[in-house]
C-alpha cells in the first residue's frame, strides 16, 4: 500500500514509516519543517491549503495521521494553540479528503491518546475503549475532540477510519522532554561525569508503558485489519510505577545518583493510576508485544548513551 505519515519526522512517526517499509509499503512522509528532521511533504495543519496539498501530492491508500502537539505541559500552558493542531488539524485533514473526492477513499487511522480516560477508579481499570472518557487536561480534550470528529466526519463522508488510543509509549529517539527519556539522558550525563543528582516529578503515579515499536507494529497491524468506525487501545495492558522504570534505569546505568523531587515537574492534574484493556486490538489483529520493559530501557539508555556521546 502507499502510506502517508502525517508527523513523519516525529517519534513515532519515525519509527512507524520504518515499520510500514519494512512490510514492504511505499510511503511518504509529511510534517513541519525541523520538527525533528527532513519529510518527503511539508504540513502545517493549521493550514487547510498545506494539509490538501501533502494529500493531493501523496495520493496515499491509507493515512496514518500522527501530527500533533503531543507534550501536556506545553498543552497546559498553550490549550488553544495546541487545540487548533490536534482538533483543528484533524477536522482540516477530514475535510480536505472530502473535498479531493477520491474513490475508493483513502483508509484512515487517527492517533489519539489514552490519556483521554483521564483519572478513573481502580475499579475501572483496565480501561476499555468503552468508558466515556474523561479528558483531565487540555491535552486530553484536545483528543477527544480529534476523535469526535474524525468518527463523524468518517460516518458523514464515508472515509474509513479507526481511531487507536496509545497509551505511554517509550524508546529509543524520543525526546528527553518526556519522563522516561529524561531520566535516561540525566543518568547518561551522570555517567559521564555530570553533577550525580537526578530531579524528578512525581514517581508514584502508575502507567502503561509499551516500547514504540510495538505501538507502531499495532498500527500497521490495525490499518490493515481494524474494523472502520471502531476504536482501539493499543497498550500493554498492565501497570508499572514511574518509581520502578527508574530503579531500572539505575540499575542498567550502574551509577550511584540522589533523586530529587522537583516541584516544577509536578502535574497538578497527574492521574496516580492509567493502565488500558489490549483484548480488543489483540482479538483483530493477532498482534503482541515483542518488547520487554526491562528491553525498553536498555535501548533507551544505550540511545541516550549515544547521544551524550555525538554531543560531547
Amino acid at each position: 500500500m502507499r502510506a502517508l505519515v502525517t508527523g513523519g519526522n516525529g517519534f513515532v512517526g519515525k519509527h512507524l514509516a520504518a515499520a510500514l517499509r519494512a512490510h514492504g509499503s511505499d510511503v511518504v512522509t509529511a510534517g513541519r519543517a525541523g520538527d525533528g528532521g527532513a519529510v518527503d511533504l511539508p504540513l502545517e495543519l493549521s493550514d487547510a491549503g498545506s494539509v490538501r496539498d501533502a494529500l493531493e501530492h501523496a495520493r496515499p491508500d491509507v493515512v496514518f495521521h500522527l501530527a500533533a502537539q503531543t507534550f501536556v505541559p506545553e498543552a497546559t500552558r498553550d490549550p488553544l494553540a495546541t487545540y487548533d493542531v490536534n482538533a483543528l488539524g484533524t477536522a482540516r485533514l477530514f475535510e480536505a479528503l472530502r473535498q479531493i473526492g477520491a474513490r475508493p477513499a483513502p483508509r484512515v487511522l487517527v492517533a489519539s491518546s489514552g490519556e483521554v480516560y483521564g483519572a478513573r477508579a481502580a475499579a475501572e481499570q483496565p480501561l476499555r475503549e468503552d468508558l466515556v472518557p474523561l479528558p483531565a487536561t487540555p491535552y486530553a480534550a484536545s483528543k477527544v475532540a480529534s476523535e469526535a470528529f474524525a468518527l463523524a466526519a468518517a460516518r458523514t463522508y464515508g472515509i474509513p477510519t479507526l481511531v487507536t488510543r496509545a497509551f505511554n509509549h517509550i524508546g529509543p529517539g524520543q525526546s528527553e522532554r518526556f519522563a522516561v527519556a529524561s531520566f535516561a539522558h540525566g543518568l547518561a550525563a551522570i555517567a559521564a561525569g555530570a553533577k550525580p543528582v537526578l530531579d524528578v516529578g512525581n514517581l508514584a503515579a502508575r502507567r502503561d508503558f509499551l516500547d514504540v515499536r510495538d505501538v507502531v507494529e499495532a498500527y500497521v497491524a490495525l490499518a490493515e485489519r481494524g474494523t472502520e468506525g471502531e476504536i482501539y487501545n493499543v497498550c500493554s495492558g498492565s501497570a508499572v510505577a514511574i518509581q520502578e522504570v527508574l530503579r531500572q534505569l539505575i540499575m542498567t546505568a550502574r551509577v550511584a545518583v540522589e533523586v530529587r523531587e522537583d516541584p516544577a515537574r509536578l502535574r497538578p492534574s497527574d492521574v496516580p493510576l492509567a493502565y488500558g484493556d489490549n483484548a480488543k486490538l489483540r482479538a483483530a489483529t493477532a498482534w503482541e508485544p515483542r518488547y520487554s520493559l526491562a528491553q525498553s530501557l536498555r535501548d533507551i539508555y544505550a540511545d541516550a548513551r549515544a547521544r551524550a556521546a555525538a554531543a560531547s
